[in-house]
């Protein structure tokens, strides 16, 4: 009865902790709906205006079409780099195989003002700045250690005897990493693929530096009409940027749960 208790007190404590950190995020879903121009919960008028403003306004548009082409050129780059580096880091006994595995993993430890920092100073050099490519750029350096983290975690549990059957039938190494080693990864390669592109959807502090009134992303945007106006426009906003992410959240739920099946 006492392990019963216990795992039962440690899943409401957990669902409590939870609550208190999305409740906020939950505040604002309600408040996309006010019928009053100033930001707050609605008491009376609801209304779906705010949501029809950010769908036909060319400026919010404009910018969710420079987000949806930075984040899938960062799943691209991110996705592939990651997925290559993961496989030498499980697989490999090569000498700086831990300075390679600390210099990938870094920019989740290194602040993101110091990243933004050190990328402005280096992307205005190279005429980077302003450009659907340096933010992807950016973004993948951001983006990488999560794909490496999760195709490491599907590379090590991989069984190496499908590989070495392979390559006994004659197969090359390039056959048997395309073939065999690929699809085996899949479900890891897909996990890295959406955290990558929900870390590029969300991110707002490196873009920040390396936006341009022509090329910025949503977060940017939202943050630029936070400084000038607050109305429930940004609500409705910021609702579905949740919503794009819990989606993704969700699917990469279901990829774990057929995975474990």
């Amino acid at each position: 009865m006492r392990p019963v208790l216990a795992k039962s007190l440690l899943g409401l404590l957990s669902l409590l902790i939870g609550l208190f950190l999305i409740l906020p995020t939950l505040f604002v879903v309600p408040m996309s709906f006010n019928g009053s121009s100033s930001l707050g919960l609605p008491t009376r008028n609801w209304t779906t205006h705010w949501y029809t403003t950010v769908f036909t306004s060319s400026q919010w548009g404009e910018a969710a079409w420079t987000s949806v082409q930075v984040g899938i050129l960062t799943v691209l780059l991110a996705t592939s780099l990651g997925t290559l580096i993961a496989v030498a880091l499980a697989r490999g006994t090569f000498r700086g195989r831990g300075v390679l595995q600390a210099l990938v993993l870094s920019p989740m430890i290194i602040p993101v003002v110091v990243v933004a920092i050190g990328t402005y100073m280096n992307f205005v050099a190279w005429g980077l700045t302003g450009s659907v490519l340096g933010l992807a750029l950016a973004h993948t350096v951001l983006a990488l250690p999560f794909v490496v983290v999760a195709v490491s975690a599907a590379a090590r549990q991989l069984d190496q005897t499908y590989e070495l059957a392979a390559a006994s039938l004659g197969a090359r190494p390039r056959t048997v990493f395309r073939r065999i080693t690929l699809p085996l990864l899949a479900p890891g390669v897909v996990a890295g693929a959406l955290f990558a592109f929900v870390t590029s959807w969300d991110e707002v502090v490196v873009a920040l530096f390396l936006s341009s009134p022509d090329v910025r992303t949503m977060p940017v945007l939202m943050w630029t009409q936070v400084r000038s106006q607050v109305s429930p426009e940004l609500a409705a906003v910021g609702t579905l940027l949740v919503a794009v992410s819990m989606l993704s959240v969700v699917g990469l739920h279901l990829l774990r749960k057929d995975q474990n099946a």
